[in-house]
């Protein structure tokens, strides 16, 4: 996984000026082929902030945005969803990166912040997550929904508690307490956790949803980063990260049984369930309903993965901002998609791939 600052990401970009369109030749050609004929105008500094998750994402893209339109870069802050959800619509910065859209009271501000204009969540990437865990002696981990649910609402307390111990047959889980480790700042990742938890085990999680953490068990930590570093100084712990965070540290992480038998965390797993995601709505709001992939039993999918939005403008931008922005995206949309595997991440699915490009094609 590529290796990011902690508070701001840019791409390694060439220092050529950047003009309306400085590109000729085959580059152009790659950028205007399925994700539209935005070009390289507008202005070189484009600014971001919010979800961790797709940090690692914004960097690819930003890489490969430089590699096309030499002189551009976004300047990425990644402080968490929520974060980044308020700096949108504050005017702080261009976009917002976010693995929860617009909440319902945050919809009408945004029309204000986009001068009179709705704004839209366009989805970049999927992002699988990983339960990752410190049990130093068991190398293969089975959990489940119901599981999940009690281990984080604090009803399972003990690694050998007899519900784990039916998941893991033949593995000796230790007489342990369990550690849970959650995200203390707002974060998408938490929502998706808990809308996960609400959707499979209703019965264990009753709690509610919503980006921050309402388990009421546990300890909180900064971040994805800080997650995986809590996880790892604390034995018997457990906590929920993106697959990349999580293989860049090299932290085991849970299998989840969907009822069909335990699944392992993979790219070819977590791209099997992505043919359950559907959208929400027509239009160029691009909300996605991920309730049937949290619930799928299809063998070989693994269900529980993050959609990572980026909040934009539909129009309002004054014309460098707008053509700048519409740029990257179409860049990310496109060629930014190719090496998001070896990331930890899993590029979109064809259908999701085909709106997106419709809806960055739509902004003015």
């Amino acid at each position: 996984m590529v290796a990011l600052a902690a508070t701001t990401t840019t791409a390694g970009v060439l220092t050529a000026c950047g003009s309306d369109d400085n590109r000729s030749g085959a580059a152009a050609t790659a950028v205007s082929g399925l994700a539209g004929t935005a070009g390289c105008g507008g202005k070189n500094a484009v600014t971001a902030e919010g979800s961790t998750a797709q940090q690692n994402a914004i960097a690819l893209f930003n890489k490969v945005w430089g590699q096309y339109c030499p002189g551009k870069s976004v300047a990425y802050s990644p402080t968490g969803s929520g974060a980044g959800r308020e700096q949108f619509i504050a005017g702080h910065v261009d976009f917002a990166g976010t693995d929860s859209p617009l909440l319902a009271d945050q919809i009408h501000a945004a029309v204000n912040r986009c001068n009179g204009n709705p704004a839209w969540d366009l989805p970049l990437v999927f992002g699988p997550v990983a339960f990752v865990y410190n049990l130093p002696d068991v190398h293969t981990l089975v959990v489940n929904g119901d599981a999940l649910a009690k281990i984080f609402s604090g009803t399972i307390t003990n690694w050998n508690d007899p519900i784990l111990a039916a998941l893991n047959g033949g593995v000796a889980l230790p007489d342990m307490k369990i550690a849970p480790i959650y995200r203390s700042d707002s974060s998408g990742t938490t929502d998706n956790l808990q809308k996960y938890l609400t959707v499979t085990a209703p019965q264990s999680w009753t709690r509610g949803v919503g980006t921050e953490f309402v388990g009421g068990v546990g300890e909180g930590a900064l971040k994805s980063a800080g997650v995986v570093q809590a996880v790892q100084a604390t034995p018997g712990a457990v906590g929920y990260v993106e697959k990349g965070f999580a293989d860049q540290a090299g932290v085991p992480f849970a299998q989840i049984n969907t009822g069909n038998g335990a699944v392992p965390l993979t790219n070819d797993t977590a791209h099997t369930a992505l043919s359950a995601v559907e959208f929400a709505a027509d239009g160029n709001d691009l909300v996605l309903d991920l309730n049937r992939m949290y619930a799928t039993q299809q063998p070989g999918a693994y269900p529980l993965m993050l959609a990572t939005y980026e909040i934009v403008c539909s129009k309002g931008y004054d014309p460098q901002t707008f053509k700048a922005i519409k740029s990257f995206l179409s860049v990310a949309a496109d060629n930014g998609q190719n090496d998001l595997s070896a990331a930890g991440y899993v590029p979109l699915p064809d259908k999701v791939k085909e709106r997106l490009v419709t809806a960055i094609n739509a902004m003015q």
